[in-house]
């Protein structure tokens, strides 16, 4: 699970063994949870996260999509 980009306290970061689905990005931070697809920037799954953040994350995500495309691929 390395990870790619920490922001205010938050983890991003990829599995290895995320396989043939589409390149995802998780972020995790205090017990929450939520998995991006990059290539859509679509929330896969979020557990805990409250609409706005998840909206900040998104744009954090955009932000630094090719950065974080380089290192899932």
């Amino acid at each position: 699970m390395p990870t790619i980009l920490r922001w205010r306290g938050r983890r991003f970061y990829f599995y290895s063994s995320d396989g043939d689905e589409p390149p995802p990005v998780h972020v995790d931070h205090g017990g929450r949870t939520m998995k991006v697809w990059l290539d859509t920037l679509k929330v896969a799954y979020n557990d805990g996260y409250p609409m706005r953040e998840v909206t900040t994350i998104l744009d954090i995500v955009d932000r630094n999509r090719e950065r974080l495309l380089e290192d899932v691929a």
